[in-house]
């Protein structure tokens, strides 16, 4: 590209755009996508969607890639349908299916109590086709080479797994759920793991996110909304102010910490945002006993 080109090229400004991601795509290819509509290659995703998956996916642009290893995202919501008479291979719909059985005399009492024993506290195993590493490869790239895979059982939190809707068709049942849950829940693994309980085998047949940490689909665009108006959702210092707690410092710290300085603890548990006295972020920070040290520095001393 002539450097003439490169120069009339609009600056992007640094900040987090979040995607109402359609259905069929990957999170990569939603990244890929964004970049060439923003015009740049610094963006980045803070956790995937399955591709059958829909809703909030939250890239970070230019320098707000730094936030997306520190962002709270550690609850999630979901709206999500959950299919009865049939497990498969990949705990969802796109799968091959292993087992079927007649769902019709599951009673609803019956779908209430598998429900509540999978809320609260559990123990979960993940599906897998899921990214978890097992000795350093994701899951699924086991699975794809033809390994077996065993993930041991870890401790997840489901907040909320209400049931909206429960159909009866064609000798099966479908169940529209809400679910609110924490960071690394597996929505396919409670459709499992319902299926199971009941003794008819269970996966997930559709699946929305709804909300992940602070971003809701209040604030999501689609890509076609995102290209025919391109631009953040949050700048930086809106970013910060929505994910994490603030903290206000005077000229002369600001000055200290834009050198990698350290100042006196902030008294906050977790990371959160510095913002000097003009109202913009300086850095996200951390306590460490008497002092705070920046985990990113997001305005650098010039």
């Amino acid at each position: 590209m002539p450097a003439s080109a490169r120069a009339q090229r609009p600056v992007v400004p640094p900040g987090l755009v979040v995607v109402d991601k359609p259905d069929g795509m990957t999170s990569h290819d939603v990244v890929a996508r964004v970049r060439r509509i923003l015009g740049t290659r610094k963006v980045g995703h803070a956790g995937t969607l399955d591709p059958m998956a829909t809703g909030v996916l939250v890239l970070g642009v230019e320098r707000a890639t730094k936030l997306l290893g520190h962002l709270a995202l550690d609850s999630k919501a979901y709206l999500a349908t959950i299919r009865l008479g049939s497990s498969t291979t990949t705990d969802d719909a796109e799968g091959e299916v292993l087992s079927t059985a007649d769902s019709s005399g599951v009673s609803d009492e019956a779908v209430r109590a598998g429900i509540a024993t999978l809320t609260g506290p559990i123990q979960q195993v993940p599906s897998a086709v899921s990214a978890v590493k097992i000795d350093g490869k994701r899951a699924y790239k086991r699975v794809r080479d033809g390994e077996q895979v065993e993930i041991p059982a870890r401790p997840v939190t489901v907040h909320r797994f209400d049931l909206l809707q429960l159909r009866r068709e064609d000798g099966g049942v479908e169940l529209d759920v809400m679910v609110e849950c924490s960071s690394g829940t597996y929505v396919r693994a409670l459709a499992r793991d319902l299926g199971a309980d009941l003794g008819v085998g269970g996966h997930l047949g559709a699946l929305r996110r709804t909300r992940v940490g602070p971003f809701d689909l209040r604030v999501a665009r689609t890509l076609e909304q995102l290209e025919a108006e391109p631009g953040l959702s949050l700048n930086l210092d809106a970013a910060v102010a929505t994910a994490f707690p603030r903290r206000e410092i005077d000229p002369r710290e600001v000055l200290a910490l834009s050198h990698g300085q350290r100042l006196a603890a902030g008294g906050f548990d977790g990371a959160y945002g510095v913002f000097g006295p003009d109202g913009h972020v300086v850095a996200l920070a951390r306590d460490e006993g008497p002092v705070a040290r920046a985990l990113v520095v997001l305005s650098p001393a010039e």
